[in-house]
Order: structure tokens, then sequence, then C-alpha cells
């Protein structure tokens, strides 16, 4: 019989790329529970399965779990954190050697569990015919060579398989275009800089409503991504080795996303932003343009039901720099790993296929809008079609397939082995973004040979754990 535990830690963890690597949310307080044993199963059929979560998440691996046990006699028990305690937990469980036979990973952290022996191989484990069926980006970032570094090759080895993978969508308030009587942006073609920023324009008023109202309010530490890469620019070489933030592209676009605030007044102030988060004011109906992913929905719809007059959403595509060219966003994902140390290999595998791929899983887990679903013919087929506009899904929904299919990428920093170099951007960009104190051009200049030391440590790092694995 399946056992549970329930796991407390005092320790709490904040960093961009844990929160930027899927959607999961909180479990229930846990405040006063016993510190629980994590080690992975010893007899055949028992198996230790760790994760962190929000009550939906439970449901459905209680279901894949409920499945998994009658169909092949196993016992799981499982081992719930919550979402700030998680990475403490189970960095006290490899340190003292009671790893789970089957954990949550971040992507960021894979290399240094290879190289330090507590990730088991799946490739020999996992059917091809169930990897060609979850979107290429939930196995490739867990795809690592270790003699040459590289990410992310379908024929390198496989580490983990996806929790989910999270699309960054944008999305637009249709409530306030219409009362505006603006048209809508288009559901498949990008805007450009200049028609998204006269678009702003027209929704920054403060006379034909009885609220004020702006056009967008975006954060730059999560929403810059898109319009730097909107632009052709990036923050990293392909093969990761060099900074390339010196790129002019990148400062006009850096420079034109802080000029929404500074020059066009598309945004609200800093003090306005500090009276009431532009998060608030986007669920107020205050703003037009504004971040949707899928771990939003549930909280979106449940703002739109209660204020109809105010709010409503749907999901477009990121605006670009010029007329033809591409846009993307970036793409999360938490995976599922099992331990190298298992002593039920075979058995932790097979489970963490399940609940990567279980149909029923993934259907409870969409439906209750904790993630898309990692299956391909059923995310492209029956769930677009038809559970996913019966489930309350916004209209544009094919936008979140359409980045985890092609149009997403991993945030800077989560396939090197230390993501410093990729924080350190972040350093002073509000005498960029909040004061204009520096230009784009300036600051980005300055930057760069900081990141490029950063990053060539982080090489370095790699080098020494694979030279002590």
């Amino acid at each position: 019989m399946r056992k549970f535990r329930t796991a407390a830690i005092t320790a709490t963890m904040v960093g961009a790329l844990t929160l930027a690597a899927c959607s999961g949310g909180t479990g229930g307080d846990t405040s006063g529970s016993p510190e629980p044993d994590t080690a992975g199963g010893d007899a055949p059929n028992e198996l230790t399965f760790m994760f962190r979560g929000g009550e939906y998440d439970k449901i459905a691996y209680e279901a894949a779990i409920d499945k998994f046990e009658q169909e092949t006699g196993a016992s799981v028990t499982m081992i719930i954190t919550d979402a700030d305690q998680y990475a403490t937990k189970l960095q006290a469980a490899i340190a003292g050697n009671k790893v789970p036979d089957v954990f949550y990973i971040e992507p960021g952290k894979m290399m240094g569990y290879v190289y330090a022996d507590v990730l088991a191989d799946l490739t020999e484990y996992v059917p091809q015919e169930t990897i060609d069926n979850i979107w290429s980006f939930g196995t490739d970032a867990y795809r690592f060579n270790t003699e040459t570094g590289a990410r992310g090759d379908s024929a390198d080895p496989l580490y983990g398989l996806p929790k989910d993978v999270g699309p960054f969508g944008f999305g637009y308030n249709t409530v306030l275009f219409e009362k505006l009587g603006l048209e809508a942006p288009s559901a498949d073609e990008p805007m450009t800089f200049d028609e998204f920023v006269a678009l702003c324009k027209e929704l920054t008023q403060s006379d034909k409503l009885d609220y004020e109202t702006w056009g967008t309010g975006l954060n730059v530490v999560w929403n810059s991504q898109a319009f730097i890469w909107g632009a052709g620019a990036d923050w990293i070489s392909e093969d990761q080795k060099t900074v390339t933030v010196d790129d002019p592209a990148f400062a006009d676009a850096l420079q034109w996303f802080a000029d929404l605030g500074l020059v066009e007044g598309v945004t609200p102030s800093a003090e306005q932003a500090q009276t009431l988060d532009t998060y608030q004011r986007w669920m107020a109906g205050e703003i037009g343009f504004f971040p949707v992913a899928p771990w939003d929905i549930a909280t979106y719809n449940s703002v739109a039901e209660e204020n109809p007059d105010t709010f409503g959403y749907d999901v477009i595509p990121y605006p670009v720099a010029n007329e033809g060219d591409d846009w993307s966003t970036w793409l999360g994902s938490l995976g599922i790993a099992v331990s190298e140390n298992s002593k039920n290999k075979e058995l932790a595998a097979q489970l963490a296929t399940y609940l990567s791929t279980d149909l029923d899983a993934q259907k409870i887990l969409a439906e209750n809008k904790v993630q898309i679903p990692n299956l391909i013919d059923y995310a492209t087929g029956e769930w677009i079609e038809t559970d996913a506009p019966a489930a309350g899904w916004p209209a544009n929904t094919k936008a979140f397939l359409e980045i985890a299919e092609s149009k997403g990428k991993p945030l800077p920093g989560v396939w090197t082995y230390t993501p410093e170099w990729y924080d350190n951007f972040w350093i002073g960009i509000e005498n960029v973004v909040d004061n204009g104190s520096q230009t784009a051009a300036d600051f980005l200049a300055a930057k760069q040979p900081e990141m490029q030391q950063l990053l060539d440590q982080s090489w370095i790092s790699a080098d020494q754990a694979k030279a002590q694995g």
C-alpha cells in the first residue's frame, strides 16, 4: 500500500532559476511535522518519490501512482514538500546519502548532480516512442554529454523526464480593448515594437474611463528576454562560451524596453508600482499587456469571473523588432529523475516515465490549470480541440503549444554549469530601466567583461567537477 510522508524544513530557498523552472504551487502547512526518511526503498518492489507542488499535483500523482501500483505490484511512498523548501530538502537527502528513488530536479542543477553521480542515466529505460511523444524541450533539458559539456542534443544521455514544460506567454486585457474601442491584436502574427508602443499609448488613459490605465507594466528580470530575442540578440553564444550582451542589437532592445516607462510613459512609474505592483494592476483591469503562463490560468479565470466589467484576457505572440522577425519567449521545466544509487533502478525509471507521461494524470494536471500536457498527441489533438476549451483555458491556448513546440528557449544560465554570470546581469539594471541614470549601451559595455569572467569560471568549475566525478 502506498504511504505518505509530509516533509518539513525550516530553511527556505529563493532563486531566479528555481522560480522559472515550472509552475508548481505549494503544499499544505507542514509546520511541526517530523523530518522524514527520504531514502529509497530497500525491498524489490518499494520506491520513494519526493516532489513539491500544490493540491492538484498531489491529486494527479495519487491517481497515477494508484494505477502504477496496481499494474506493477510496487509500493510507492510519496514525500511531499512545499515549493520553497524542496531544494533544501533534496540537498539534505543527497548529503545524508538518503536520496529518494524518484525526485524532482531543476535543469540548471542537473550537470552538478550528474558529475556527483546522483542521477541515473535513463536512456536505456525509456522507450524511444515515449520520448517521441514528449515536447522535445522536455527531454532536451535533461540531456547532457559529460565529455563535451554539451546540452540538449538528442543523442546525448537522458538524465530526467519533464514533470512539465512551462511556456511563458504574453497576454492582453480583452475587456480593456473593448472598452477603448481598440482592435484586438493578432492571435498568430506578432506586432512590431513600434506597433506595440502605439497600442500601449492608446491604452494609457486617464480621462476615457473612470480609472487610470496603462499599456503595460513588465518586470525586466522576467519579461525582457522575449523582447531581446525578438530583436535578434541574446545573452550568450550558441556554444555557451561567450557573453554577447555587447551586441548593438541587444543595447537597442534593452533601451527600447527601458524607454517604455522612461520616454513613452506607457507603464506605471516606479512610485506607482510600489503602491500597487503591476501584477495586481493587471488583475484590477488597469494594464493592457502582461505575461500569461499556464500556472496563472486558474487565478486569472477567478478574477475574470468576479470582475467581468474590468478583466478578461487572451494569449498572443510577443512583439518583435521588425516585421517578419521571429518571436520567442522562455520555456521552463521541472524534471523527474532517478537516483543512481536506487536499489530498484529499473522500477524507479518506470515510475518516472509513468509520472511524466500517464495520460490520466496529464488530464488531471491540465484540467486543473497546473500545466499544459506533456504528451504531444493529446495536447495537439483532444486537449486543444475539446478538453482545453471546456476547462476554461484561453481562446488562443494554441500559443502555449507553439511555444512548447518551437518558440520556447531556456532562460540564459539554465544550461551552463553555474548561473552566476547571468545573475550578474541584473545587478545595477535599475539604473537603466528605473531611473535612466545609465544608457543601455554604457551598462552593457561595462557588464560584458564582468559576465564573461563569471562564465569562464563556470566552465572551469565544470571541468573540475568532471575531473572529480
